[in-house]
């Protein structure tokens, strides 16, 4: 019996969490296999389902921020306490603010801790988590980045000897009633953040538009980032109301991908662009900013889309228009994006992180 320990804040809704959580249930299906999910943050909710197997660990304490310093003691501790109690073969660790708080709780013990960070590779994480993980990674068993931009600039600070370069798994984006009618719509998907560039996405639209075309933007306001109202007064000043529509946060996007003609993506910074994935397991053309990092991962320029030079918006506009006048090639472009997107199926990013954990521990699955 093979025992591995999962290791986050908290299992609420988002991107590092449901992969989390999909691996957990990917781990789940194998035989001998003790699953335990170790939950310690400030809020320890669980939004995603899990299998009955998973036995789920968290303080019986609430943290106090009132006592911040006592709190945050105190949870180092019992985190270190727990995992000697259920003693693990593997620990698997997730979030660039918090695998240095695991590695330290275990410092000193014998239990292999392979971390995983999910944010753009080079990001300043401020003074104190630079030096912590400038100590403690490479103390680590391994360490999971999400693209070979994050692998270049690991191998490049020297983080850790044992860096494994492993996607986030993409889930398929099909439709049950098979084919479904597209119409012409650009379309892109992602928070209201300055980071996504959707004034310059806009602004792209009014060079290419074409009266029967719309650019449909899904996603909300983040960060205090009241970019809503900014970008509402950009489609005025334009005129383009009615044919750029701020769709806002909603929970049925598979079907906008699903009818969408092509997918734009003009962000500057990100850790892995999971709405790149899910636009190309829809089988659309996406059309992005070669950014760091991500979409070059996942993109081949030319044959599943185009990538372009960041604010190279003249290109840009060049590759739209090129993919709104030649249905042949968006259609030809959306097949070798599906055929391309299944190497990230949970299925395969599953059993990559599998092998990566348990590496010289084969044995013990009988």
């Amino acid at each position: 019996m093979l025992k591995i320990g999962l290791v986050i804040p908290s299992l609420q809704s988002g991107g590092m969490e449901r992969v989390m959580s999909e691996l957990t249930t990917h781990f789940a299906g194998k035989e001998n296999i003790e699953l335990h999910l170790i939950l310690y943050g400030k809020k320890r909710e669980i939004f995603y389902p899990l299998p009955k197997k998973v036995k789920v660990h968290k303080p019986s304490w609430p943290f106090n921020d009132n006592l911040r310093l006592l709190s945050t003691l105190k949870t180092l501790l019992w985190l270190r306490s727990r995992i000697k109690q259920i003693n693990p073969d593997t620990v698997l660790s997730f979030g660039e603010y918090w695998n240095s708080f695991v590695l330290l709780a275990l410092k000193g013990t014998r239990y292999p801790v392979f971390v995983s960070d999910r944010c753009k590779p080079d990001k300043y994480l401020g003074k104190l988590h630079e030096f912590l993980r400038t100590w403690l990674y490479p103390r680590a068993a391994g360490v999971v980045v999400q693209t070979g931009k994050a692998r270049e600039v690991y191998l490049q600070k020297e983080l850790n000897r044992n860096i494994r370069l492993i996607g986030n798994p993409i889930r398929e984006i099909s439709s049950d009633g098979g084919p479904q009618e597209k119409e012409n719509i650009i379309l892109t998907v992602g928070r209201l953040i300055n980071t996504k560039h959707h004034d310059r996405l806009i602004e792209i639209f009014d060079q290419v538009k074409k009266e029967d075309w719309k650019l449909i933007i899904i996603g909300g306001n983040a960060i205090k980032q009241d970019n809503m109202s900014q970008l509402k007064g950009l489609i005025e000043e334009k005129g383009l109301q009615g044919h750029v529509i701020l769709a806002g946060t909603i929970t049925n996007v598979e079907e906008y991908y699903l009818k969408s003609k092509i997918f734009a993506f003009t962000s500057s910074s990100e850790g892995f662009p999971n709405a790149v994935g899910e636009a190309m397991s829809a089988g659309i053309p996406v059309v992005a900013y070669d950014c760091v990092a991500g979409p070059a991962d996942m993109i081949e320029d030319g044959v599943t889309g185009y990538l372009v030079d960041l604010f190279d918006d003249e290109s840009f506009i060049i590759r739209v228009k090129e993919l709104m006048h030649d249905g042949d090639l968006r259609k030809k472009m959306g097949e070798h994006s599906k055929k391309k997107i299944k190497d990230y199926s949970v299925e395969a990013i599953g059993e990559r992180y599998f092998e990566f954990i348990t590496e010289n521990r084969s044995s013990q699955i009988s």
